[in-house]
C-alpha cells in the first residue's frame, strides 16, 4: 500500500484492516517526516527513510495515541508492531521497493 496524496497520507492506516503481523505488508507514506497513531487500535513500527531509501530511525511498537518524527526523513514505511524486529530492520539499512 502507498499513501502519496495529501488525503491518503492524512488517513494512513485509519479505518483499514490491521496489517499482517509477519511484516509481509506495510504502508509507504511519502513525503512524510512525522506520523501519529491517533485513532489506531494496535501498535505499529515506523521506519523513517531518507531520499535514498536509507533507514534513519526505527520506532518500534509505537502505541495508539502517540506521535513520532525524524529530521531529514523523506518517507516512512509503517508495519504492524514487531515486524521491524522480526526482519532485523535497523538504522543504516537501505530499503528498495518496486
Amino acid at each position: 500500500m502507498a499513501a502519496l496524496s495529501w488525503g491518503a497520507r492524512l488517513r494512513g492506516l485509519l479505518f483499514r484492516r490491521p496489517l499482517a503481523r509477519d511484516g509481509s505488508e506495510g504502508m509507504l507514506i511519502s513525503p512524510c517526516g512525522s506520523v501519529h497513531t491517533f485513532g489506531m487500535t494496535y501498535p505499529i513500527d515506523v521506519v523513517f527513510l531518507d531520499r535514498a531509501g536509507t533507514v534513519l530511525r526505527v520506532c518500534e511498537s509505537l502505541r495508539p495515541w502517540r506521535s513520532a518524527m525524524q529530521r531529514g526523513a523523506r518517507s516512512v514505511i509503517e508495519f504492524h508492531g514487531g515486524a521491524a524486529r522480526l526482519h532485523s530492520i535497523k538504522a543504516g539499512d537501505v530499503i528498495a521497493w518496486k
